[in-house]
């Protein structure tokens, strides 16, 4: 089936706002009623029809306008895509994946013709239908890399391994929460993740690292990240934090249901074929709690959760100046009620 593409704002008059169809799929990432720090690695394998995991790659209603927005914030600062000279291999291979999924799992929206290294892509919702030879650079607008990543929702990392370690050797970025690809170009696992509070003292960061050693090609995996954003602002980079910082001063008990956001990542990593390198794909969704409260299981989960996180965590994820406020807020959607097992809707 078609999907009815929206248009729509990250930015200025924030017009974003999820259709009913798209709360019922959108990754609420907590399955029991506090919160507990965890790697939570799982197999990225296909799930049932209707939720984010129908499609390895996901695409949904945002889709045209968050490239659009994308292209608005590369026009601003071009350096939100890096990549390092020796990373072309892989930026290949992360072209050919992405095309891959998104012609498999949206053939009404996108096709992928191949005739030897003469390959024809055709992305209707966008309109854009090109020829190319794989393995030719200059026979594409931009590098392979920023050339798909331009055409799919979510930020892609490429890191390299060697040394025993992974290496952020190219990125686009545009759709962080409050990192910067311009400050961590080149930077190890280790040090990429440096400012996390408490995961390194319980080793999550030295498990991770491991298992990501030794991830194997044809079996990609993901974990779940979350925090809350102060309007539908996909931008939130360091960089922009004058445009987006005050924001949380904005938030009044009058205004949470549309302001206060659940800012998810789905982040995927792959095991790319030629270059050996990692694609980390880092997908975000925004709801509001306007729009969290029609789920009854979510609106009486997230309050529970709130209350139960770490002091260094609401301080690490910003949420100290509207949290207790948002507490309040959905305690009115909290009937003491248990809840059933998992994450998805009752």
């Amino acid at each position: 089936m078609a999907i009815a593409f929206k248009q729509e704002t990250f930015r200025d008059d924030f017009s974003y706002r999820n259709s009913p169809e798209n709360i019922r799929r959108f990754p609420f990432p907590f399955d029991r009623d506090e919160y507990m720090y965890s790697v939570n690695m799982e197999p990225h394998v296909k799930g049932q029809a209707g939720t984010i995991y129908e499609s390895l790659i996901d695409v949904d209603e945002h889709y045209v306008a968050e490239m659009h927005d994308r292209a608005l914030v590369l026009k601003e600062d071009p350096l939100r895509y890096q990549a390092l000279p020796h990373m072309m291999s892989a930026q290949w291979d992360t072209l050919e994946l992405l095309m891959e999924e998104q012609a498999a799992g949206y053939p009404e929206h996108f096709t992928l013709i191949k005739n030897g290294d003469q390959w024809r892509w055709i992305n209707r919702p966008l309109g854009i239908d090109d020829t190319f030879i794989f393995g030719d650079a200059s026979t594409l607008p931009y590098e392979p890399f920023e050339y798909i990543t331009r055409q799919a929702q979510g930020d892609f990392c490429i890191v390299d391994q060697r040394d025993n370690n992974l290496w952020m050797d190219a990125g686009m970025v545009t759709t962080q929460a409050d990192w910067s690809l311009d400050f961590d170009i080149g930077m190890n696992f280790m040090e990429w993740h440096g400012p996390v509070p408490l995961a390194h003292q319980i080793g999550v960061f030295d498990r991770a690292l491991k298992f990501l050693l030794n991830l194997q090609q044809g079996k990609p995996t993901r974990r779940f990240n979350w925090t809350m954003t102060i309007n539908p602002r996909l931008d939130t980079s360091p960089e922009n934090y004058p445009k987006w910082g005050p924001d949380r001063l904005t938030v009044t008990p009058q205004n949470i249901g549309e302001k206060v956001h659940l800012r998810v990542e789905l982040q995927s990593l792959w095991r790319l074929p030629r270059s050996n390198a990692i694609l980390f794909v880092i997908r975000c969704y925004l709801m509001n709690m306007d729009e969290l409260v029609t789920v009854p299981k979510w609106a009486r989960r997230f309050p529970r959760v709130l209350r139960t996180l770490p002091p260094e965590l609401i301080d690490y994820k910003g949420l100290t100046r509207f949290r207790e406020m948002t507490i309040d807020w959905l305690s009115k959607y909290d009937d003491g009620a248990p809840t059933s097992a998992g994450t998805f809707p009752d």
